[in-house]
């Protein structure tokens, strides 16, 4: 088994980076795989922790001697442990890790039932609470594995014959509620948006319609998230929920970065059109984030056992950046041609004030992705599993934070106060062009 000191490094990185699952009852197909070790999925476990196992149509094929049942089987696996089965790996690369000390051993193909059924079905208490990783293992070499996997990782709740499963990790059971509450809040914010736009209907521009489309979509998003982590914490599965969230979720992200490359052009409030680089900025981001919406999906659908999970994780990654970086763009242009502007119009105050706007926008959106992006990802990555709903909170805040600054810069109001001057203003605005650069 020479394969598996270059196979574990690569899990290594996989349990530290991979969001903790909702674990809904999983029904899998393994066909043909030869990998010497499949994640199947991470999950959180209180002292009355269980994991439910079934296994059935299970067939090995190998190309030497008939495989030993022994060297194939399941094993939960803590991020602690993990350390101390790579370093058994590095000084006995023959070894089988179903032989660790450090691992919670559940079954090998030596417990199943004999052809043609090759079944086993068991479900195993959790002595130690931890956050664990499901494992299925396969030491024997050049050997092919298919069978049809059933999983269900659940802790139970309340006392006696009352007790109820709960398929949420530990850290994130609070999600139906932290969600419940910010749909709450964002419903609330589009009424208000709504009345603010009404009273000041004049100064009403196409963005701010926009604006409100993009908040009561976010409202339905985290609604549908809710109710999907809501029935998957009850039944295990999202009843259909979780076609609705990907929906919003694609609807969403697709308007929050054309209004922020809207707002970053200055469209239909500074002007009524769109420069072509603008509107190749908008045909770059949008297509890019239907893919990333795709590999959100498949993500969020499947699951590290899928062979190509790493790709798609890889994938969205890096269109993500890809559309953080593009969306900077249009605000920068803004900000110059502003900056050239100002040098010939004779409205060095109003130039000026849109300039102190625009850059505002720009520390703005550059502090909100930074955030959504690094820090959130540091209090996942840090956080113990139980409070692993901390940086769904922190993601949630900040999000809300980041509408309520950006919808309050770009309200919609008659006499707006970046553009209320007198002559001294004007005046000291000048000065100010004339004897300082204006950076980012």
């Amino acid at each position: 088994m020479t394969k598996l000191p270059f196979i574990f490094p690569v899990l290594l990185l996989l349990t530290t980076l991979l969001h903790p699952t909702f674990a809904e009852i999983k029904n899998l197909k393994i066909t043909s795989d030869s990998r010497p070790m499949i994640l199947f999925e991470r999950f959180g476990f209180t002292h009355t922790g269980q994991t439910t196992i079934s296994v059935s149509s299970v067939s090995v094929i190998s190309s030497l001697s008939s495989p030993e049942p022994s060297r194939l089987g399941f094993f939960l696996l803590s991020e602690e442990s993990l350390i101390q089965v790579l370093l058994e790996l590095q000084q006995n690369p023959s070894f089988c890790v179903l032989d660790s000390k450090y691992i919670i051993l559940l079954f090998t193909f030596q417990d199943l039932s004999p052809p043609p059924h090759s079944s086993f079905n068991h479900t195993y208490p959790i002595t130690s609470p931890n956050e664990y990783s499901l494992f299925f293992a396969n030491c024997a070499p050049e050997s092919t594995v298919s069978m049809d996997v059933h999983t269900e990782l659940y802790n139970l709740d309340g006392r006696g014959r009352g007790r109820v499963r709960d398929f949420l990790s530990a850290g994130l059971t609070q999600l139906p509620t932290l969600y419940s509450f910010f749909s709450l809040l964002y419903f609330a914010f589009f009424a208000f948006w709504i009345y603010f736009c009404f009273k000041n209907k004049t100064s009403v521009h196409r963005i701010h319609a926009l604006m409100g489309a993009l908040v009561i979509i976010k409202a339905l998003n985290l609604l549908s998230a809710a109710e999907d982590k809501h029935y998957v914490k009850v039944t295990g599965t999202p009843h259909g929920w979780d076609v609705l969230f990907y929906i919003f979720q694609f609807i969403r992200v697709v308007l929050l970065f054309t209004v922020i490359v809207l707002i970053g052009t200055g469209w239909s409030f500074l002007k009524p059109f769109l420069q072509e680089k603008e509107k190749k900025v908008l045909m770059i981001v949008i297509p890019l984030q239907v893919l990333a919406n795709v590999a959100s999906i498949v993500i969020g659908e499947t699951g590290p056992f899928i062979k190509d999970w790493v790709t798609w994780n890889q994938l969205f990654l890096l269109v993500d950046i890809i559309c953080c970086c593009a969306i900077i763009f249009p605000i920068v242009w803004s900000i110059k041609s502003l900056k050239e502007t100002s040098k010939t119009d004779g409205k060095a105050a109003k130039n000026l004030a849109k300039l102190t706007l625009f850059r505002q926008f720009y520390i703005v959106v550059i502090g909100y992705l930074y955030f959504t992006r690094i820090v959130v990802f540091a209090l996942r990555t840090i956080a113990a599993y139980k409070y692993q709903w901390v940086a769904n909170a922190a993601e949630e805040c900040a999000s809300l934070v980041f509408y309520a600054v950006i919808f309050y810069m770009f309200r919609p109001v008659e006499r707006n106060e970046y553009f209320v001057l007198d002559d001294e203003e004007e005046e000291a605005a000048e000065m100010a062009l004339r004897e300082e650069e204006f950076e980012l």
